[in-house]
């Protein structure tokens, strides 16, 4: 397993607010690796969020994003309706590492070990680094986890209803921006052309988009090629002109620096906390850029986890869940502009709303 994409610039946790429920640091009996896994909220029910596996510079750093992706969980779950608290599992690996079979394998079930030993608060999915397949593994070592390989009787990755999710807030900021959910002839920037931005950019190239596309892994150009899109270099890939920037690798992209050099009329993408800092809303606002809230875009496949493993589970129901992430980030961009605030700010409102509400 090797992680090409750059590691994300993390404040160090003594400068993160801390209001988790419980956080689990541990070395792996079999992998030698540091993992943590971080409930921030059980508020709304068992905390629900994937497992990340990363290169970071040090292990402080892993943790520090585990405690950030873990908060926005519960405003992602709060948000999409779902009965489900915030929680994340990161595994921190040093640069340079790269995992044979057998170490993913042994980094799987110490994973399971952790989750396990927190007696059901939390239930991990796959995240950047992981697959159904891997969440195969850590069911070996406990009944916590979600997402695994239709095969094994498990209801598959979420990747399809992500990208069905961002898609329809991407139709929603169009609209928002242009008066239009017609994606044809529009000019749209992809960063990150993995699970979820490569089934975007099919989805937008076959509606007509006008694709520009970017990513750390240069193999995945041959997807651009395949459908016609221009190809950038993923440091200029925020300064092409167009209707829409859609940032899908790593977190903390939209630095004051980014946000200056843009030259878009709207920000929506899958990547979670695509904020470098909560003033960057603010950024993004005076220069008259409209960002749909990473936590209520990128939601889609939460729901159909969470709901697609209940009993009973009607897909179609769900996929109309997923679809409805539109009219969210409708009503968020309506409520920031009514209200004078920023859409980080309309959005949290509605998820501490219904968290106050239990």
């Amino acid at each position: 397993m090797t992680i090409t994409q750059p590691a994300m610039e993390l404040d160090a946790p003594a400068t993160l607010d801390f209001d988790h429920e419980r956080v689990l640091i541990a070395t792996g009996a079999r992998s030698g690796l540091v993992m943590s896994v971080a409930v921030h909220s059980t508020k709304l029910g068992q905390a629900l969020g994937g497992c990340r596996v990363w290169h970071y510079d040090t292990w402080t750093d892993a943790l520090a994003d585990c405690l950030r992706l873990s908060a926005a969980m519960t405003l992602k779950n709060a948000v999409a309706g779902l009965n489900r608290g915030g929680g994340k599992s990161v595994v921190y690996l040093p640069h340079g590492t790269v995992l044979s079979d057998v170490g993913k394998r042994d980094v799987m079930l110490d994973l399971g070990d952790a989750v396990e030993s927190l007696g059901g608060v939390y239930k991990t999915a796959e995240d950047v680094g992981t697959s159904a397949e891997l969440m195969a593994v850590v069911a070996e070592r406990t009944a916590y986890v979600c997402g695994l390989p239709t095969e094994r009787g498990g209801i598959g990755e979420p990747a399809d209803a992500t990208a069905a999710g961002v898609h329809a807030g991407i139709l929603a900021t169009l609209a928002a921006v242009v008066g239009s959910r017609d994606v044809a002839g529009h000019r749209i920037v992809i960063a990150g052309l993995g699970q979820v931005g490569g089934r975007l950019a099919r989805t937008l190239a076959a509606a007509g988009a006008r694709l520009t596309v970017s990513d750390v892994d240069r193999a995945k150009r041959r997807l651009s090629d395949e459908l016609g899109a221009a190809w950038v270099e993923p440091e200029s890939a925020h300064t092409v002109e167009a209707e829409l920037f859609v940032p899908c690798g790593v977190g903390g992209a939209l630095t004051p620096r980014v946000i200056s050099e843009l030259r878009v009329r709207g920000v929506v993408g899958a990547a979670n906390n695509q904020l470098a800092s909560r003033e960057c809303a603010a950024l993004l606002a005076e220069r008259g850029i409209l960002w749909a809230p990473d936590f209520v875009v990128n939601a889609g496949g939460v729901v159909y986890l969470a709901l697609a493993s209940e009993p009973g589970a009607d897909l179609a129901a769900i996929a109309a869940r997923v679809d409805a992430i539109g009219d969210t980030v409708a009503a968020v961009y309506q409520e920031a502009s009514a209200n004078g605030t920023t859409t980080l700010v309309a959005a949290e409102r509605r998820a501490r709303a219904r968290l106050d509400a239990v």
